[in-house]
């Protein structure tokens, strides 16, 4: 089994598969050999639970998984380093990799084809920077049977994703993610966990899927459609930017604010979760 956390190692196998790094697709793979076994601890309740991960690299997340799941599928989109895998995680007959781009993968069908026999099912994975936003949206959004979801991404965004609704780094990624979650950052990661190293630090955050939505919305489609008119100038007033964004009678937006004891001249940024469901009812009738 290789030690797939040395450097010499890494840079070895990918030499002999002749192999070069594409930043297209940002690829920075882990070697940290800190990291890898406790985001595996966190994805893998028991010897019952299956997982997910997306991006393989060249399998040193994934060992740790293996180690401990039923079985791991990892979606990797470079089909250059399916030979890779192969090589190093050979020792490893749980595994199964599947070459295919994670925002085009039907998820659900995924699951019920490879995952059937186990308890529960969790996705981890280290993401590249570039599509940290449109997977976590994809993952939350295709309301897939799985309990959490454990990702590295860059340290930037893991404060905006696990930030609290209604404070200054709170975004509009924010209010969908604790729409569907309870999100929680666990540990930063240094840029010189990575090869090639990143100009970037990163972090790694749970998201813990909610069984059942706590929030009352009466509109979800119109509630998503608020909040992205919200923040996409969130320099303006939360009035000025739903009226730009939807096209509501700023009147109408400034009176129903006043309904709800908010000031009229209130930022996105300072409305809480629950500010934000009850001004979408409003504004929906």
């Amino acid at each position: 089994m290789y030690n797939l956390s040395d450097i010499d190692t890494v840079k070895s196998i990918l030499t002999r598969h002749g192999f070069t790094f594409s930043k297209a697709l940002g690829q920075n793979f882990l070697v940290n050999d800190e990291v890898c076994p406790a985001m595996a601890e966190e994805a893998v309740r028991d010897s019952e639970t299956g997982v997910i991960e997306i991006g393989a690299g060249v399998g040193v997340l994934t060992a740790e998984l293996c180690k401990r799941a039923k079985k791991v599928v990892s979606v990797e989109l470079d089909k250059r380093l399916l030979p890779v895998l192969e090589e190093t995680l050979a020792d490893f007959d749980n595994f199964e990799v599947v070459n295919a781009d994670i925002l085009k993968l039907d998820l659900k069908e995924l699951i019920k084809d490879k995952f059937a026999d186990c308890r529960t099912v969790n996705i981890c994975a280290n993401l590249p920077y570039y599509i940290t936003s449109p997977v976590i949206m994809k993952l939350l959004e295709d309301e897939l049977p799985v309990e959490s979801i454990i990702v590295m991404v860059q340290k930037e965004a893991a404060d905006r994703l696990t930030a609290k609704v209604g404070t200054r780094n709170s975004g509009a990624i924010t209010v969908a993610v604790n729409y569907y979650a309870q999100a929680q950052k666990f540990f930063d990661v240094y840029r010189d966990s990575f090869v090639p190293s990143p100009k970037v630090d990163s972090a790694v955050i749970k998201l813990s899927l909610y069984d059942e939505v706590p929030f009352k919305v009466d509109d979800e489609a119109f509630f998503f459609k608020m909040v992205k008119a919200i923040f996409m100038q969130r320099r303006k007033t939360a009035s000025n930017g739903i009226s730009a964004g939807l096209g509501i009678d700023k009147q109408k937006i400034t009176d129903t604010l006043v309904k709800l004891g908010l000031n009229e001249s209130v930022r996105a940024e300072a409305l809480s979760f629950e500010e934000l469901c009850a001004l979408s009812n409003e504004l929906c009738k």
